[in-house]
């Protein structure tokens, strides 16, 4: 259970770091979730990202046991397929707390 929950943590902090990427360059701050309340629905979902990301690299700090698992899970895309669920349910939160971005 600990290598499935290392895998996923890797895989959502790897894999998912290109949305981040992608996206506007957030602020540097050490409180990187001041309020779940976003304008877009689009910044939800990179907040959701972010909080994945963070808790991950809290609960995994060796980056050695990081890139160890890459070949473990770059073959497996239900690994990849799970680490998007993970991001799936914090956005269903920051979702549910802006009303589903209220009109």
């Amino acid at each position: 259970m600990k290598r499935l929950l290392a895998i996923i943590a890797f895989i959502t902090i790897t894999a998912l770091s290109g949305f981040a990427i992608a996206g506007d360059p957030a602020p540097k701050s050490p409180d990187y979730m001041p309020s779940l309340i976003t304008a877009t629905p689009l910044e939800g979902r990179m907040l959701a990202i972010t909080i994945v990301r963070k808790t991950i690299g809290t609960i995994q700090r060796d980056s050695e046991a990081k890139h160890r698992i890459r070949k473990i899970y770059a073959e497996d895309p239900m690994m990849l397929m799970r680490a998007v669920e993970l991001v799936s349910m914090e956005f269903k939160i920051i979702a549910e707390a802006n009303n589903y971005w209220r009109k």
